[in-house]
C-alpha cells in the first residue's frame, strides 16, 4: 500500500501588532488538516509589528492549498507571509579565499547533518582548496580576480550561483569587497562572517585593530550583505576574552573558532527560515 508523503513546511509572516493574531490563524490551520509542530513569536514595541513562524505538518494538506486556507487570516490580519517547503536541505553556495576553518567547519556540520543544507558548489579566488572541496562531491571554480576588470569575475560567480540553484550564498571569509551591483543583486540571501564584534573594527585586519586599542573582548559577527561594507543587518554574535598580553596573531587563531561556529548558526537560522527583516535588524526566531 502506498502510504502518502508528509507535507512539512514552515509558515512565517509579520503583522500589525494586535490581540487576536494567533487565534485568527491557527482555527484555519486545524480546520484543513495542519498540526502546528512548532510556533515561535515576537511583538516588537518599537514598531507594533508582530513577527511569527511556524513549523506545520500535515498527511492530508497540501502545501500548494495553504495559501488558500489561510487567505481570511491574511485579509482580516494584513499578513505579509510566506511559506516553505522544509522536505528538502536548502541549496547553498560557499564562497572562501585562503582561510579555510569556517569552510571546513560547514563541509563537516553538513556531513554529519548537522545543518540542514546542501552544499552545491564552492567558489574562490584561489586553487588551494578544491582537492578539499571536491572529495565531498561538491563542484569547485576557481573565479581569480582581475583588478582591471573585476567586474568580469563578479557575473560569472553570478552565473554560477544561477546555474547550482543556490538560493543562499555564504562568503566563509571570503576576503573580497563585493560591488554594489552583486550585494543588491543578492539582497537578504547572503550572508557573510566578519571577523570582528561589528560594529567595532570594520574592514580589514579588524584583530590588528582591536589589539592596538587594548579590548578585552574579541569576537565575530554573522550578517547579510548590504552595499554598505559590514554594515548589513546582524544575525549573530559571540565573543571571547582576551588580556593585555594577548597577541594578534593570538586572537587571529582564537578567533576562527568563533567565526566558524557564529556562522554556522546563521547558516541553520537562515535555512530553517527563522529569520525575518525588521528595518536594519533581524528578529531570530529560536
Amino acid at each position: 500500500m502506498n502510504v502518502p508523503s508528509r507535507a512539512r513546511c514552515v509558515l512565517r509572516f509579520r503583522s500589525p501588532d494586535q490581540p487576536g493574531i494567533l487565534a485568527g490563524l491557527t482555527p484555519l490551520l486545524t480546520e484543513n488538516g495542519w498540526d502546528i509542530r512548532e510556533a515561535t513569536i515576537y511583538g516588537d514595541p518599537d514598531t507594533a509589528t508582530f513577527f511569527t513562524r511556524m513549523e506545520l505538518a500535515s498527511d492530508r494538506a497540501k502545501i500548494a492549498d495553504l495559501p488558500r486556507q489561510i487567505a481570511p487570516a491574511v485579509a482580516a490580519l494584513q499578513l505579509d507571509w510566506e511559506v516553505h517547503d522544509i522536505a528538502e536541505p536548502m541549496p547553498v553556495l560557499i564562497a572562501v579565499s585562503k582561510f579555510n576553518h569556517c569552510l571546513v567547519d560547514l563541509l563537516h556540520k553538513v556531513e554529519i547533518g548537522a545543518l540542514p543544507i546542501r552544499i552545491v558548489s564552492v567558489v574562490s579566488n584561489h586553487e588551494q582548496e578544491r582537492s578539499r572541496v571536491e572529495w565531498h562531491g561538491i563542484p569547485y571554480h576557481h573565479l581569480p580576480v582581475d583588478r582591471t576588470d573585476k567586474a568580469a569575475q563578479e557575473r560569472r560567480f553570478l552565473e554560477i550561483i544561477e546555474e547550482s540553484g543556490a538560493e543562499l550564498t555564504v562568503l566563509a571569509r571570503y576576503m573580497q569587497i563585493l560591488s554594489d551591483n552583486f550585494a543588491e543583486r543578492l539582497d537578504g540571501r547572503c550572508i557573510n562572517i566578519h571577523h570582528s564584534f561589528l560594529p567595532s573594527f570594520k574592514g580589514a585586519k579588524p584583530y590588528h585593530q582591536a589589539k592596538t586599542r587594548g579590548v578585552k573582548l574579541i569576537g565575530a559577527t554573522a550578517h547579510y550583505v548590504t552595499a554598505d561594507l559590514d554594515e548589513g543587518p546582524i544575525i549573530e554574535q559571540d565573543v571571547r576574552r582576551v588580556t593585555h598580553a594577548t597577541t594578534a596573531d593570538e586572537m587571529v587563531a582564537i578567533g576562527r573558532e568563533v567565526e566558524a561556529s557564529v556562522l554556522s548558526r546563521a547558516v541553520r537560522w537562515h535555512a530553517e527560515h527563522r529569520i525575518l527583516g525588521n528595518g536594519n535588524q533581524t528578529v531570530v526566531l529560536i
